[in-house]
């Protein structure tokens, strides 16, 4: 049966014997027999790189994923310096200033009322695919040279711009022609 330590020293049945000198190195000695240490190996640093590199990678990777998403930027090169008409001659510089000119003096004139936004809007639609096309024509007449066909193409491009601009001014003037007309008849019932 298994007894109390405090008992046996109670007793006095233990013995007060020292311990040899050397007793603590010989028991030491039979551990390691009896239990070697592992030796590390290259293995174990091998592991600790690869889980570097895994929370690395995972550091990384959540990082770019709490990113808030930005706009996708298409790469461009240096803008291209597109010529005008104004570059191919001075004669030419005059009729587009002209032309110019007028276009936004009749934009300016325009009044824009809700009564007229779907007109206005129509045309601004014509307007925004004229001046696409005449950048488009622009970067023609920088890359290729100036050709008749090209100067003659921006020249007819400006005129309808400032053709369209009329017909918008006279079709607002209708439609305020009316709206007073109708102003006038509803005054007199």
């Amino acid at each position: 049966m298994a007894r109390d330590i405090r008992e046996l020293f109670k007793d006095d049945n233990v013995s007060n014997e020292k311990m040899p000198k050397n007793h603590q190195d010989r028991f030491l000695e039979k551990l390691d027999k009896a239990l070697p240490e592992k030796r590390k190996s290259k293995f174990h640093w091998m592991q600790i790189a690869a889980s570097v590199v895994v929370l690395l990678g995972f550091g990384f990777g959540a990082y770019h994923y709490f990113q808030p998403e930005e706009p996708i930027k298409v790469a461009t090169t240096n803008p291209v310096e597109t010529k005008t008409l104004g570059d191919v001659s001075p004669g030419l510089k005059k009729v587009e200033d002209y032309y110019l000119a007028s276009i936004n003096l009749e934009l300016s004139k325009m009044e824009y009322t809700p009564e007229t936004k779907d007109v206005f809007d129509g045309y601004l639609v014509q307007l925004d695919e004229l001046d696409k096309e005449y950048k488009r024509l622009s970067l023609e007449l920088t890359e290729s040279g100036p050709s008749e066909l090209t100067v003659n193409a921006l020249i007819d491009n400006l005129k309808f711009r400032l053709n369209l601009l009329y017909r918008l001014r006279s079709q607002l003037n209708e439609l305020n022609a009316s709206e007073d007309n109708l102003e006038e008849v509803k005054q007199s019932i």
